[in-house]
């Protein structure tokens, strides 16, 4: 007798349900785990709430003095425009819709992480490759960009935000903050030179002290890197926190926690200026300035300390003298209160402009 054959096929097996990632609390200890604010298309209330709460989101930054920025610069339609230091896209974008229809905007940035996630921010909100133009190269490279541009006179109008971008500072991983802990690393290219932690190794006491002074006009310089130079001797710094509590056994015990912060920030500042080189790469791009803008262009640059200031200060003091600009700002412009009051980190910006002279003298 014959029989039905047995089926050698199984049913299909039911799909595993997958949770959706959670996380405990509103402000969860782990960045990767900001998962509302790092999805900012997703969950725009929740970045909502954390702006009106005066708080810069997750992965996100918020420009600092846009208005004023405009005015200074003054952009108009179908100009050229160089915007040195593109990071989280909020300046590039106000520049690049003030010169449409007919501009074309040039941003420079040397982080390789967030140049890739910008310019494609920047793309999907509609700014094409034949209006805008992403490089990744620091504003030491000013002069190589604009050649390969094909601009060899020069652009309308120049701009650089020196300040540190928020979402490089909340990042744990890029070794900038020491409210988490992360690699000793403070590099805006992780691929090239040495990391703050090797920089530290190898740097001697005494110049380290004269490092914290000209870079962040630290009171306690000297203490600090005698603490450092001991720690390092014993065990090599390789943390934030590591290096933030070595900063706070140099301090004095009655100093208010403030100021210790404050203290701990001047010289995570002072050591990231000098891993990146940033003094030398501003000096470069204020030597460049009088050949890459056209005559009667417009510079401006937003500085956030007191060596960056007195840099950009002097070179357009010194240019006026020279002949090099008709006209340079006379008083440093501020951040309203109430962008203070919203955005806490615009507090230290300060604005100056320049407007190059229509003829230079030989």
């Amino acid at each position: 007798m014959n029989s039905e054959p047995e089926s050698t096929t199984s049913e299909p097996a039911a799909p595993v349900h997958k949770r959706r990632q959670r996380y405990s609390g509103k402000n969860p200890r782990r960045f990767e785990d900001k998962y509302k604010e790092l999805n900012a298309e997703r969950y725009p209330d929740e970045v909502a709430k954390v702006l009106a709460a005066g708080k810069t989101p997750a992965g996100q930054h918020v420009p600092i003095m846009v208005a004023e920025v405009l005015a200074c610069l003054q952009p108009q339609p179908g100009q050229r425009v160089i915007d040195c230091t593109l990071g989280y896209g909020g300046h590039s974008r106000a520049l690049w819709q003030a010169i449409q229809p007919g501009g074309h905007l040039l941003s420079l940035d040397a982080d390789p992480v967030e140049i890739v996630r910008t310019e494609a921010r920047l793309r999907a909100a509609g700014m094409t490759e034949q209006s805008f133009t992403a490089r990744r190269t620091n504003f030491a490279g000013l002069a190589r960009a604009l050649a390969d541009q094909g601009w060899q006179d020069g652009a309308d109008i120049l701009f650089a935000d020196l300040g540190l971008s928020s979402m490089q500072i909340d990042n744990p991983a890029r070794g900038f903050t020491f409210k988490k802990d992360g690699p000793l690393d403070m590099r805006m290219n992780p691929q090239r030179g040495q990391s703050a932690a090797q920089f530290l190794a190898g740097i001697a006491k005494d110049q380290l002290a004269d490092l914290l002074l000209e870079n962040a006009d630290e009171l306690h310089a000297a203490q600090i890197a005698q603490r450092i130079w001991q720690q390092q001797r014993q065990t090599p710094l390789r943390t934030t926190r590591a290096l933030a509590q070595c900063v706070k056994e140099a301090l004095p015990t009655r100093m208010k926690a403030e100021d210790i912060d404050a203290s701990i920030r001047r010289v995570f500042q002072a050591v990231r200026i000098a891993v990146n080189e940033e003094f030398g790469a501003l000096d470069t791009l204020l030597r460049a300035l009088p050949i890459s803008l056209k005559p009667g262009g417009r510079v401006a640059f937003l500085t956030f300390h007191s060596g960056e200031d007195r840099r950009v200060k002097k070179a357009f003091q010194e240019g006026e003298r020279a002949g090099i600009y008709s006209q340079v700002s006379d008083d440093v412009l501020r951040p309203s209160m109430e962008e203070q009051r919203a955005n806490p980190r615009s507090s230290p910006a300060k604005l100056r402009w320049a407007v190059r002279a229509s003829k230079i003298a030989p």
